[in-house]
């Protein structure tokens, strides 16, 4: 990133390290308000991306970098040879799994439905890894620990009956949020916040180009 940020000023780019917090989209030229100042143009690339989703838990507050976490890629060195758990059904939690399991002795995905929505061809390599088991139709209502992970306490959704299951580490691969909420009013988006792009990439500001955001079939 320290490389690109380089190049882009070797082109002329000018880099504000403030974050964005206000937009206006319905006159030009258009105006994006970042700490005190405001900055105007003639277009707008839209790159802001999406933040993982978390359970809400106090637990999960306390805990974060402590064995919860929403990247396998970067914490599962921390893991090796200790029990883990993903909680999703997704694509995602299953490549989580796939990259814990090279490091963890024991990987349990937990799913609040009786079968996953990844594809069939990830289910099927998930099935087949011996390190990697499923703890269907729960739901985690707490992460046990004090001043790190040690399990999790789990309701099913079914009966309601509650179980603690051992581990060292929480992955949460559950789904994201665009960070789109100063766009709303602007520009269009879909019912889940993120922003509806037409002819490749424009949204319905035909200047306004998003970049690294799900473009909406």
């Amino acid at each position: 990133m320290e490389e690109m940020r380089k190049q882009a000023e070797r082109f002329g780019a000018e880099l504000i390290f403030e974050n964005a917090t206000a937009a206006d989209f319905k006159s030009k030229p258009f105006k994006v308000t970042a700490g005190n100042k405001t900055y105007k143009g003639k277009s707008v690339i839209i790159a802001t991306g999406a933040s993982p989703k978390w359970l809400g838990l106090e637990s999960e507050t306390r805990l974060r970098g402590r064995g919860v976490s929403v990247c396998a890629t970067c914490d599962a060195p921390f893991f090796r040879n200790r029990k883990v758990v993903v909680v999703g059904g997704s694509d995602t939690a299953m490549e989580e799994a796939f990259v814990l399991s090279k490091v963890a002795s024991e990987v349990k995905v937990i799913h609040r439905r009786d079968k996953l929505r990844a594809c069939k061809f990830l289910q099927e390599k998930a099935f087949e890894n011996p390190k990697i088991t499923f703890v269907w139709n729960s739901t985690v209502q707490e992460i046990l620990g004090k001043d790190r992970v040690e399990g999790v306490r789990l309701r099913r959704v079914d009966s309601g009956k509650e179980s603690v299951l051992e581990c060292d580490a929480v992955f949460l691969a559950i789904g994201h949020k665009p960070n789109t909420d100063i766009f709303k009013d602007q520009i269009e988006l879909d019912q889940t916040g993120y922003i509806v792009a037409r002819e490749d990439t424009r949204t319905n500001s035909r200047k306004i180009s998003v970049r690294n955001l799900r473009q909406s079939s």
